[in-house]
């Protein structure tokens, strides 16, 4: 516990100092190596699971899907654009590339990696991103990006510490033992708390329509889009035979142990924030 405490605050003053340095420039950045590393481990269990995933390529692509948004309005770039000219791609390389056995699994765990990480990771570039006659500035947008952040994060660490103190009854018994009904609520109620803080503090560039109150009731569906969305890690997880998608965090596990509960949340608060 001491070892997940320390890499959180660490982790949460690193993105703090580049917001603070780097604006929208270095989140983007922040975003993409996030999508990229966490795409890497996603490829990693889908071996491990036996569907031989293409995983370099695969990489490449994911890279430029989740940067897409930025991208758009200086080389005209799409990330739907992007997914369909690797489905033709890995489709032409899996006949000639795979036995027939691994043939299906290597193109839809290619595929579904470049769809479930990538381009959902890249709703974040999107809420970060300006765009012609934005209402809202560009801190304001980082700040946006930065409460869906803590709302999907802040409601795992409510729901941890709320499961140890008070879970009872198991939520997914079969994908995950110890997350429980108990915790996943505290978790909600944690997030809502620190999505009010977040915009209570970010008020001088957020609209006027973002105060507290909304901030809080908003967070309440996207934090338990979140607990959903670290379920469906923990099946892959479980698909692959393994505790942790890696073990670069110390505490924590790999970064797709990290990014987990963000990737749903993602697109949800994009269209919760109902932005351009």
């Amino acid at each position: 516990m001491a070892k997940r405490i320390a890499s959180t605050i660490a982790l949460w003053l690193v993105v703090f100092a580049v917001l603070w340095f780097f604006r929208t420039a270095g989140a983007v950045a922040a975003i993409v190596a996030v999508s990229l590393l966490t795409l890497r481990e996603f490829y990693k269990l889908m071996a491990a699971a036996g569907y031989a995933p293409f995983q370099r390529l695969g990489l490449l692509f994911g890279g430029l899907i989740t940067l897409a948004p930025w991208a758009q309005s200086r080389m005209s770039l799409s990330a739907h654009q992007l997914v369909a000219v690797a489905t033709l791609v890995f489709s032409f390389r899996m006949l000639h590339e795979r036995t027939p056995e691994k043939r299906v699994e290597a193109l839809a765990s290619t595929l579904l990696g470049l769809v479930y990480v990538s381009l959902l990771l890249q709703y974040l570039v999107r809420i970060v991103t300006p765009v012609a006659g934005d209402a809202i500035g560009p801190d304001g947008r980082l700040v946006l990006c930065l409460w869906v952040v803590a709302v999907a994060k802040f409601c795992d660490v409510g729901a941890l510490l709320t499961g140890l103190a008070f879970g009872r009854h198991p939520l997914a018994p079969a994908i995950s033992p110890k997350k429980t009904w108990e915790g996943a609520a505290g978790g909600i109620v944690v997030a809502m708390g620190v999505g009010a803080l977040t915009a209570w503090l970010g008020r001088g560039v957020l609209p006027a329509s973002m105060g507290p109150l909304r901030a809080a009731l908003l967070a309440a569906p996207l934090a338990a889009v979140a607990v959903v969305s670290d379920l469906v890690e923990s099946a892959f997880k479980r698909r692959a035979d393994l505790k942790d998608s890696g073990d670069g965090v110390p505490g924590i596990g790999g970064i797709f142990d990290l990014s987990d509960s963000v990737i749903l949340a993602a697109p949800v608060g994009y269209f919760l924030l109902g932005l351009p």
